[in-house]
């Protein structure tokens, strides 16, 4: 009997994973570790860099989010030259950051998320993948989506220069103003975001919740957690993805603090394991316990469900009638089932898609009042977003000359890491016993991690002294031989 199963690579996710399983005597799972083995410098990258190049560094970090990256640099700037910039610009910069956010939550659930539900997890490797969600849906629903995220898409490179490397955001507001010519274009397209917004909450409807098989995979114990969660909400508490304060709720779904972007030291710090590149943030007052649930234990997560536990309520009426049907359908707040996260990945598109249509309507999108330029000496700068997979903090000193110093991001998948390696393990050892497994269980090992979206090559980038390093020597029959390590 095999004593280990390593499936590597794992697929459907932005950056690099692998997945060792352990088995014991009798064929069940030990222990599952999900292992980060890819390593990236961006916080080394930056010192020595004049802070206003942060936002066309940080977008290089990963070409899925780059407008992530692109607005909390923005905004750290905004920070460190302590200036504020006009109205017009905030509310421009937030409604390119909606944009990105429904082309980006389009982009996990139609290609990377989608096939485990729409076409099925145990079905063909060969057709787990958008092919086979068309196949599924017809060419009609997939031409849409990809009509959609072109013309979002589009926006994004007339007002930000670039979609995948913007060049936009400034300290103090934005490069160029919007043209009045172009507002129809973005209050057309928000319009028909809102009907794919609504789609796509009909399709969930229709393929998923009606589908009793998938219904119990949501709701099964092997994909559900009881932990902490965190999301950004405005000053109704209602979820907002650009600005706002940080609320942390318990896992009963009470608020355990609510704090600003300055703040986030007192409350966040970091885990290290030696198995993996990747850190683990938790709650620093209650500490690191391991990898456990409960209130005992630091471990929180972000991300859609997170931000939908951690809010009160959407700020759009067509995402909160939603929200009121996802609470009530799963049995009332907090939701701690992982893959509930696709729906309120919807929810949340849904959300931005209206947010959108509010704010291109608005005539003040269009003025040309949309910097101010700063003037105080830089010292220290924060800045946050919440990422389509979560919380993302851009922390930047500098000398008084506006050069880095020193760098600090704690992106998304960082924040869900500890949750990602418990759900892993829990899926493992729900799903494998006697050693009896398949290509099927151990694509459905891989829902547990592909829920969350991670993103490795955002959340691994931090650069040690000395790179450790691992040499192992095997002959032609695949045995080893040699084991060579450094660090």
């Amino acid at each position: 009997m095999k004593k280990r199963i390593v499936v590597d690579p794992i697929t459907r996710l932005e950056g690099h994973g692998k997945i060792d399983i352990f088995l014991n005597d009798q064929g069940n799972v030990d222990r599952a570790y999900f292992q980060v083995p890819e390593l990236r410098g961006f916080e080394r990258f930056a010192i020595g860099r004049p802070a206003e190049d942060m936002p066309q560094i940080t977008p290089r970090i990963c070409g899925v989010c780059p407008t992530a990256h692109h607005m909390a640099a923005a905004k750290a700037l905004d920070d460190l030259y302590k200036v504020d910039p006009p109205v017009a610009a905030k509310k421009v910069r937030e409604l390119l950051y909606n944009i990105f956010f429904i082309e980006d939550h389009a982009l996990h659930f139609y290609f990377l998320a989608g096939p485990d539900f729409v076409v099925g997890p145990t079905a063909p490797k060969a057709e787990r993948n958008i092919l086979g969600v068309i196949g599924k849906v017809g060419q009609e629903i997939g031409l849409q989506v990809i009509e959609v995220r072109e013309k979002l898409r589009g926006l994004m490179t007339l007002a930000m220069g670039k979609t995948i490397h913007p060049v936009f955001g400034l300290p103090g507001g934005i490069s160029k103003p919007l043209a009045r010519e172009d507002q129809q274009k973005f209050i057309d397209t928000a319009e028909q975001a809102v009907r794919f917004g609504q789609f796509s909450l009909k399709l969930f409807n229709d393929v998923v919740l009606k589908n009793q098989q998938y219904v119990d995979y949501i709701v099964s114990d092997t994909y559900s957690h009881k932990t902490y969660y965190m999301g950004m909400v405005d000053d109704k508490n209602k979820s907002n993805f650009y600005e706002g304060q940080l609320r942390v709720v318990n896992p009963d779904g009470k608020e355990y603090v609510k704090f600003p972007a300055d703040q986030y030291l007192d409350h966040i710090a970091e885990h290290v394991e030696p198995w993996s590149y990747i850190k683990f943030p938790y709650l620093k007052k209650i500490g690191w316990k391991g990898f456990k649930d409960g209130a005992e234990s630091g471990v929180f997560a972000v991300a859609p469900l997170a931000r939908l536990n951690a809010s009160e309520g959407m700020a759009t009426p067509l995402a909160q009638e939603a929200y009121d049907q996802f609470y009530k359908t799963l049995g009332g707040k907090p939701v701690h089932h992982t893959l509930a996260t696709s729906w309120a990945r919807l929810i949340e598109l849904m959300n931005a898609a209206e947010r959108m249509k509010e704010l291109a309507n608005d005539p003040e999108i269009i003025s040309s009042d949309v910097r101010v330029i700063p003037k105080k000496t830089p010292v220290e700068g924060i800045g946050i977003v919440e990422a389509p997979r979560g919380t993302l903090i851009h922390h930047y000193k500098t000398d008084d000359k506006g050069i880095i110093t020193g760098a600090n991001l704690i992106v998304a998948t960082q924040n869900n890491a500890a949750r990602i390696a418990m759900s892993v393990d829990k899926a493992a050892k729900g799903l494998i016993s006697e050693g009896k497994v398949d290509d099927g269980i151990l694509n459905m090992v891989e829902m547990a991690f592909r829920a969350y979206d991670p993103c490795h090559g955002c959340a691994t980038h931090a650069l040690p002294g000395q790179m450790p390093l691992v040499v192992r020597v095997f002959d032609k029959d695949h045995r080893l031989r040699q084991e060579i390590s450094r660090g």
